[in-house]
């Protein structure tokens, strides 16, 4: 088989295309993988495969009946990979983790560029629209429909002024919250009494509204509404 240098640019320019193209959504959004990452990752995947398609062309004849191939094997390689680099754009931010999705994009980014190294660029084209259609419309979808958000709510009392589990309650349930997994502790050698709990709420503007509660109510020493996940 003789390298078609042609086609081998035709593929490698698409999955530039391809990956930039996904890569733009993700830079859109602020993150930190985002233009170049994604079409270094899906060049990078359509040129391992090229190896593969073309490497007849660079083994010797005398050998050639002395070499097995399993054209898989790379792209479980590539994929295997892809996953360290995934691995390193997901963050936690104290109890919230982000980056999950652009891990994800990037391991798709990866899976079309080795499909363009075989050529299938029918599957190519679908995948990527497929794959911007849920980075924005699922987004979008995401946003208008209802859904609970959860948040770690922590108040601290002084030993002599400590509110009970039922009052705090009440007042959490006033602002449209649940509150589940209740812990207790005692801080400062017995001198500070502690409440932590897991609240949940359709809008998130209700933890806004009982965090100005707790800060004009005077029992209330400390306390913090941590947001959890993204």
């Amino acid at each position: 088989m003789d390298i078609e240098y042609s086609t081998i640019i035709l593929r490698l320019v698409s999955a530039v295309i391809v990956g930039g193209t996904i890569g733009l959504e993700r830079a859109y959004h602020g993150r930190p993988a985002g233009f170049r990452t994604h079409t270094l990752v899906c060049t990078a995947s359509s040129t391992l495969m090229l190896l593969m398609v073309y490497q007849w062309a660079l083994v010797p004849a005398e050998y050639m009946s002395t070499v097995r191939v399993d054209p898989t094997r790379m792209a479980q390689g590539i994929m295997t990979g892809i996953g360290f680099l995934g691995a390193g754009v997901i963050m936690k931010e104290s109890l919230t983790i982000r980056g999950l999705t652009t891990a994800a994009s990037i391991w798709m980014t990866a899976s079309i560029g080795i499909v363009i190294g075989m050529g299938f660029y029918f599957t190519a084209i679908v995948a990527s629209v497929l794959t911007l259609g849920t980075l924005t419309i699922f987004s979008w979808i995401e946003k208008i429909m209802p859904s609970l958000h959860y948040a770690k709510l922590t108040v601290q009392f002084l030993q002599k002024d400590v509110m009970s589990e039922d009052t705090l309650c009440s007042i959490i349930r006033d602002h449209h919250i649940s509150a589940v997994n209740p812990s207790y502790h005692l801080l400062e050698e017995g001198s500070v009494f502690q409440y932590q709990m897991t609240v949940r709420t359709e809008d998130t503007t209700n933890f806004r509204k009982l965090a100005e509660v707790f800060g004009d109510l005077g029992p209330v020493q400390e306390f913090s509404i941590i947001p959890i996940g993204d």
